[in-house]
């Protein structure tokens, strides 16, 4: 199990941000952010942890979902790991007709370090997001 808790320096935009769709995909946004922060700053397991977080909120969005997976590949080649590059080739083909169809799992992480049709269970600071996101927490 992946611990993507990001402990007491979480993003405000998660504290704060409670049943409005506007403010769950600004707290999904806050994911995405942080990932190009750590980025930036050469943070490559941070950037992750973050990918993995706004991929559990981006699952029932196809396109954000979709580009969330589109995140995560760029992040797999800058790393050369060949294994998450194949993972996220295949997410990428699954990812639009998972959410489309609300076929998804639930708040998996969407590394190919987990199988890509196991639930699994989604932290607490991001349910109400999830929820207000329309999926299922």
């Amino acid at each position: 199990m992946h611990d993507i808790d990001e402990g007491p320096h979480r993003s405000d935009a998660i504290r704060t941000t409670h049943r409005s769709p506007a403010g769950a995909r600004g707290g999904l946004a806050g994911r995405t952010n942080a990932a190009t922060t750590a980025r930036r700053s050469g943070e490559a397991p941070t950037e992750w942890r973050h990918l993995e977080r706004a991929h559990i909120l981006s699952q029932p969005l196809a396109g954000l979902h979709l580009r969330t997976h589109g995140a995560m590949l760029t992040a797999s080649v800058r790393r050369r790991d060949g294994r998450e590059i194949a993972g996220q080739l295949l997410r990428l083909v699954l990812a639009v007709p998972g959410s489309v169809s609300g076929r998804y799992p639930v708040g998996n992480t969407g590394g190919a370090d987990v199988s890509a049709f196991s639930p699994m269970a989604v932290p607490e600071d991001l349910r109400p997001l999830l929820l207000a996101l329309g999926g299922a927490a």
